[in-house]
């Protein structure tokens, strides 16, 4: 698979946006890829974001992956699931889904990046990259990590963690193919205008 973006949204409360409001912000300002992140919602309120948002999609030729759950990607018609370590198993989420959903995997070392595409994930996400962001994180993998998970993997790989439009071009220079971006643009004053600039960034070629 190809990322139709080198900005891989995240739909997330951090900024105290609602989430079907700010995916409209994020598709309107550009934004192709988009991924549900809804870690407290209950699975009611899931399922009606993503039917929500997937119809956002639908008009603007965009993509939503759904956090975690398989089950409300399959009822939404997301086009794929993104899971943690700690998730559902990719076989399990596989068996579930066939083919039908894209299935992506998070990872945090080159072994567990070969782990998942071996297991046949269609992409990977790998941070954190850097320190800070969403949770705070006191150390990030770093660039040089990046550039041998790029070496060891050939599926398609989203870095996340402390990215803001600063660093991003770094990161994709190291071999992400798109970057997950949380703070830096959920709590920026202009969300949209903080998507625009992201999106005027050079992609790695």
């Amino acid at each position: 698979m190809k990322f139709a973006s080198h900005f891989y949204a995240m739909v997330d409360p951090a900024g105290g946006h609602e989430p079907v409001a700010l995916a409209r912000v994020l598709l309107g300002a550009g934004a192709r890829v988009l991924q549900l992140r809804l870690k407290q919602a209950p699975s009611r309120a899931l399922l009606a974001a993503a039917r929500a948002i997937v119809a956002l999609c639908r008009e603007r030729g965009a993509m939503l992956i759904v956090d975690d759950r398989a089950d409300i990607a399959l009822l939404s018609g997301a086009d794929g699931v993104h899971l943690g370590q700690e998730d559902l198993p990719l076989a399990a989420a596989r068996r579930i889904a066939g083919r039908r959903l894209i299935v992506g995997i998070s990872t945090h070392s080159v072994e567990q990046a070969i782990e998942a595409e071996r297991g046949g994930a269609d992409y990977i996400g790998f941070g954190p990259l850097y320190p800070g962001g969403l949770r705070n994180n006191a150390a990030g993998k770093g660039l040089a990590m990046l550039a041998e998970v790029r070496a060891a993997v050939r599926i398609p790989i989203v870095a996340i963690g402390g990215i803001t439009r600063a660093n991003m071009p770094a990161a994709l220079a190291a071999g992400a193919d798109a970057c997950a971006i949380i703070t830096d643009v959920v709590r920026a004053r202009d969300v949209a205008a903080r998507v625009r600039a992201i999106l005027a960034l050079a992609p790695r070629a």
